[in-house]
């Protein structure tokens, strides 16, 4: 994406939207945090299930919407946005920019595929039932719109557009190599993004098991960080979708098949 607004763009509705879609993703997050998550946390105090449903949606689902209307404020005067949502939204003709959705899902299937040797532990792992990985898959599938949507406003649409129009104010103006240093930083902050998560169960007590937190998801997020760049959010929150069904639906169903 270089194409730069010639006037100030409406951003409510669209911010709205993802907003919206944010909150749904976080909802449908919920199976996979109680039959997942929940089950694998070690140690400390337990909380209901309608206690972490609610600490969950006020994390991710408002926020969201803020955070959306930030990054288009910030990014869209350097290309950064959603330009086939945008369009949609605002009954505006397709943009010009090229499509490139196969490549979104090459690129989110092959970053998937690293993540899965780096995180797999596979002693721990056992010898799975295949109820069990069934019911994983179920909860994956779901689980997927949270990180294709709502991270992607996070660390994608929000993060790297602030960064872009902090280093553009403090240079003077826009230059290739502050998309660069933003998609690396935003990844970056995307793999930290998860540590929490990983102390809460117990999967971080050691610098190499956050190097294999933060590592899998700087993979992941890399691409989809080129991605939003090039093509836009929707492409960045494609690729998305495609590694996490592989990591959460695909690895599951095969090891279902294999039990």
């Amino acid at each position: 994406m270089t194409a730069l607004p010639a006037a100030p763009l409406p951003r409510l509705k669209l911010a709205l939207l993802l907003g919206l879609a944010a909150v749904i993703a976080t909802l449908a997050l919920l199976p996979y945090v109680f039959g997942v998550l929940m089950p694998l946390q070690r140690g400390g105090a337990h909380m209901s299930h309608l206690t972490v449903a609610g600490l969950v949606l006020l994390q991710y689902g408002p926020p969201s919407f803020i955070f959306a209307w930030l990054g288009l404020w910030f990014g869209e005067r350097y290309g950064l946005t959603a330009p086939w949502l945008r369009a949609w939204v605002y009954r505006q003709p397709p943009p010009r920019s090229p499509q490139r959705w196969w490549w979104a899902i090459l690129l989110g299937i092959l970053s998937a595929l690293p993540t899965i040797a780096i995180t797999t532990d596979w002693q721990q792992l056992g010898h799975p039932s295949a109820a069990r990985m069934l019911d994983w898959a179920w909860r994956g599938a779901l689980a997927m719109f949270q990180g294709g949507i709502t991270e992607e406003i996070m660390c994608r649409l929000f993060t790297m557009s602030l960064l872009v129009w902090l280093m553009a104010r403090l240079g003077g103006g826009v230059r290739p190599w502050m998309f660069i240093v933003a998609i690396v930083v935003a990844a970056l902050l995307f793999g930290a993004l998860h540590l929490p998560a990983a102390v809460s169960l117990g999967m971080a007590g050691s610098p190499l098991a956050i190097v294999r937190i933060v590592l899998p998801n700087l993979i992941v997020g890399l691409p989809c960080g080129w991605l939003f760049w090039k093509y836009g959010l929707e492409h960045a929150m494609v690729a998305h979708f495609a590694g996490d069904f592989v990591l959460h639906v695909g690895s599951q169903l095969v090891l279902a098949a294999l039990a």
